[in-house]
């Protein structure tokens, strides 16, 4: 399967004939956003031109340029080599811009795109010639607190925890050419207990006559194959994954311990003749909530995850290359975490596809917003679906969690208008995804969630273990316990989901003077392994809670509380902290 996969910026869904942009743009500043008025899609000025590694925005040292003041407009240039050819059609891809994308080729207009985070397309076709096509793409970035921004300041310095911002392309580009009729998408959807997996295809172009084929495979041994016609655009077939010569009992399941993986062929064929093939893959497991515990395949699931939010020292929030992603995996896995909450960053879709691959659990969350209103509440909903359908068939993703700590809608905890939006959020998220768990408002003053969550940064491992002696204190909502915040918002309470502490730690730890964590800051390795086992033991003998999450994977920028630095180099002994984080005491 890696050998297909690996490279590939749309891992679930794979043919050949694709082409990576990436690489050096012609790229401008337009700060008096004369650009369009001037025709800089026509004719690219040599007047201030910069060349800029894509996809690397420019604010990292790693795009060329380096620059971390904000820019509200930026061009960008590149000539691309297209070899057309009848039946078929072009594809230009963008992983992710930030925040609003204009592409022209060759002078001619091609699409508009609003959201920083998630991949979007347009076809080409009618715009691109056989040989060589200039591509110019212009990007509208703002400081409105009403967009999804996550970690990204909208100060012109960084502060607390909110760091330089991510302007223009910062995920791959890249080119595919597809037949007339294609697979434009899969949703795959595992279904454990009946030994099949449900495939819903999307079907772009004539499906008159056209037959969709389904091979499944495991560790090259064919397993099934169902063969269905295809009426309209989107065609649903169920595919039996029980093969007794490869288990003879059940499935190959999807778990840490052992994340196996059944490889997909898709075809579409038209009179017997291929007219369409993608590669795929998919995980056989199920994850849902049964009373105070979450369940994997059946069994509970203790989670043991780490704070990541994927910032580079280099490269700002793209990882340098894809090496760099399975180093970090690797280096987290090595620590003792079961898994990781991607905070405040929606993934390079090849980072999740190796948290596929090692059997990392993954918490998959929707960067904030700051600000509530009606433009605020359709940005949102348009951009978290996507991310949603997306990512929905990675078996690495166990939670959802659109919406961090009340930021975006500062008034939850009574305000009945922001109550309803969390609450449409969520079933919204139910509907696209019935599957697995929702958390809706993770730490605090939640409403409707299939896990409560609670953020807690106190260091004293005592006054920790005395807040949480009596659950009826925090659950019950009979008192704050981080500052004024209470686990539930007016009018909602608990009703017996599973407990998890979510955030906690965030030990200060490093040479430099500069910088901050929670708490107060110790001095070395000894002082960071002693606070933390403390801390830790504390959470893990909460028979109520069923797993924790610590803050954080690596430093941030001005933010010295990770267990590695920005370098991804370990500041304590991985092995001493590993046996800290995997003790049991039996709950």
């Amino acid at each position: 399967m890696e050998d297909f996969v690996k490279g590939c910026p749309r891992p679930q869904l794979v043919r050949e004939g694709w082409v990576c942009l990436d690489g050096e743009w012609d790229f401008l500043f337009d700060d008096g956003d004369v650009g369009v008025e001037r025709r800089f899609f026509e004719r690219f000025p040599k007047e201030g031109r910069l060349r800029i590694r894509v996809p690397f925005s420019y604010e990292t040292a790693l795009s060329g340029i380096g620059v971390k003041e904000a820019h509200g407009v930026v061009w960008y240039r590149r000539e691309v080599c297209v070899e057309k050819r009848e039946g078929e059609r072009v594809l230009l891809h963008f992983e992710g811009c930030d925040f609003e994308t204009f592409v022209w080729v060759n002078g001619r207009f091609a699409g508009r795109h609003r959201g920083g985070y998630v991949r979007f397309s347009f076809d080409v076709t009618d715009v691109v010639e056989n040989g060589v096509n200039e591509v110019v793409v212009r990007v509208w970035d703002s400081r409105d607190k009403r967009q999804l921004r996550g970690k990204q300041r909208w100060k012109d310095r960084s502060f607390d925890c909110w760091y330089v911002q991510t302007t223009g392309i910062w995920k791959p580009v890249w080119l595919e050419r597809v037949p007339e009729v294609f697979v434009k998408g899969l949703k795959l959807s595992p279904r454990l207990g009946e030994r099949c997996v449900d495939v819903s295809a999307e079907i772009e172009g004539c499906v008159n006559g056209v037959w969709l084929e389904t091979e499944v495979w495991f560790e090259g041994k064919q397993v099934s194959e169902v063969r269905v016609p295809v009426t309209r655009g989107c065609v649903s077939v169920s595919v039996n994954v029980y093969n007794p010569e490869i288990c003879n009992h059940s499935v190959m399941e999807w778990s840490p311990e052992r994340p196996s993986l059944y490889d997909m062929l898709v075809r579409l064929t038209r009179n017997g003749v291929c007219v369409d093939s993608v590669r795929s893959y998919f995980g056989m497991r199920d994850v849902r909530v049964s009373g105070s515990q979450v369940l994997l395949n059946g069994s509970p699931l203790y989670q043991r995850l780490v704070l990541n939010q994927g910032y580079w020292k280099e490269s700002g929030l793209t990882p340098p290359d894809e090496e760099a992603m399975i180093r970090d995996i690797d280096r987290i896995a090595a620590l003792g975490f079961n898994g990781m909450r991607i905070h405040q960053k929606v993934e390079d879709e090849r980072f999740l596809y190796w948290c596929d691959v090692k059997g990392m659990l993954v918490w998959c969350e929707a960067p904030s917003a700051y600000e509530f209103d009606d433009v605020m509440m359709e940005g949102f909903l348009d951009e978290w679906g996507r991310i949603v359908r997306q990512f929905y068939s990675h078996p690495s993703i166990i939670t959802w969690t659109p919406v961090n700590e009340s930021w975006g809608v500062p008034a939850v905890k009574s305000d009945v208008r922001q109550q309803a939006f969390v609450q449409a959020i969520y079933y919204m998220t139910k509907a696209l995804d019935p599957m697995r768990p929702v958390i809706v408002n993770d730490g605090w003053e939640h409403t409707i969630s299939d896990i409560v969550t609670l953020h807690d940064y106190q260091e004293r491992a005592d006054l920790f273990a005395e807040k949480y002696s009596d659950p009826e204190r925090i659950l019950g909502n009979r008192e704050a316990f981080n500052g004024s915040r209470y686990a539930f918002a007016d009018g909602f309470s608990y009703r017996g989901q599973p407990v998890i502490i979510s955030e906690y730690g965030g030990i200060a730890f490093q040479n430099e003077e500069e910088g901050w964590g929670y708490g107060n800051k110790v001095r070395d390795e000894k002082g960071f392994l002693k606070r933390f086992g403390e801390i830790t033991e504390a959470i893990q003998r909460l028979p109520y809670v069923c797993g924790y999450c610590y803050t954080q994977a690596t430093d941030v920028q001005q933010e010295i509380n990770g267990v590695m630095n920005m370098d991804r180099e370990y500041k304590v002994d991985p092995e001493a902290f590993r046996a800290l984080n995997t003790r049991s005491f039996g709950y």
